[in-house]
């Protein structure tokens, strides 16, 4: 069974920028796996970081549980993702682990450093992945098969200099877009956060807005998810693309970025 690997930074970023796409690839029959870098305790503004850190961990078991995928614990807290030897062999070890043929992870420009890093963070690690000599913590055997990233568009649709972003290709997501919902619902710790710091429901309306813009941006899906693709050196061949083998009429090319 082909398998993918969500490697995003916090609780309820794979919900955003990814739910719909993983919901896609598991009707084709493919495996979930999920994790989140940062732990979200700084998540609150009512709850203690320790508190905060098992509220956020219950909630995204519970998103992952959703989607159906495979749930894998946080290596850090908020804010603490660096780009240091120790995440990257996690990270490694993370991908020998899940033998993904398709990673999905940030944009390498975000309007956030933890965003940002854990992009570069997946980056390394799976580049790594089948080196011999480099352990992983924990050590595990190095794989070889071909992987291919693909990232996010970055919050708000444009980099941090408000640039607009074109991705490489879009994804429909119309048909699991209640799904994807949900599994944001799941993160109900963030509904206080988020009112209190971005407005009223901010992050469904938020979720609901992307989705529709990126779906007319297409001219071809109602709701869609956006990907470009890392590029292949190091990872597999120049015209490795998983994503559009496995989703075929539900991946649409987006002309601009090609002209």
């Amino acid at each position: 069974m082909p398998s993918v690997l969500a490697l995003f930074a916090h609780p309820d970023d794979i919900e955003f920028r990814a739910a719909g796409t993983l919901l896609q690839l598991a009707k084709r029959g493919w495996e979930l796996h999920y994790c989140n870098l940062a732990n979200g305790n700084l998540g609150s503004a009512q709850m203690s970081t320790k508190e905060t850190e098992i509220e956020r961990r219950l909630e995204s078991r519970e998103a992952a549980s959703l989607l159906g995928a495979t749930w894998h614990r946080s290596f850090c807290n908020d804010l603490q993702i660096f780009y240091n030897d120790s995440l990257i062999r996690r990270v490694c070890a993370l991908v020998r682990l899940t033998k993904p043929s398709i990673l999905l992870t940030h944009p390498v420009q975000d309007y956030m450093e933890d965003h940002m890093i854990t992009a570069r963070l997946a980056i390394t690690g799976a580049f790594a992945r089948g080196i011999p000599n480099y352990r992983s913590t924990p050590q595990r055997t190095p794989v070889l098969e071909p992987l291919t990233i693909y990232h996010s568009m970055p919050h708000g649709l444009v980099d941090p200099l408000r640039k607009p972003v074109e991705p490489e290709a879009y994804v429909d997501v119309s048909g699991v877009h209640e799904q994807k919902r949900n599994a944001l619902s799941c993160h109900r710790s963030q509904k206080h956060w988020l009112d209190l710091t971005q407005g009223p429901d901010s992050y469904l309306h938020g979720l609901d807005r992307d989705s529709l813009a990126l779906g007319a941006r297409s001219g071809l899906f109602p709701h869609a998810e956006a990907w470009t693709r890392h590029l292949h050196l190091g990872f597999g061949s120049e015209t490795d693309n998983p994503l559009q083998e496995a989703l075929g009429e539900t991946y649409g090319l987006n002309p601009r970025f090609h002209s």
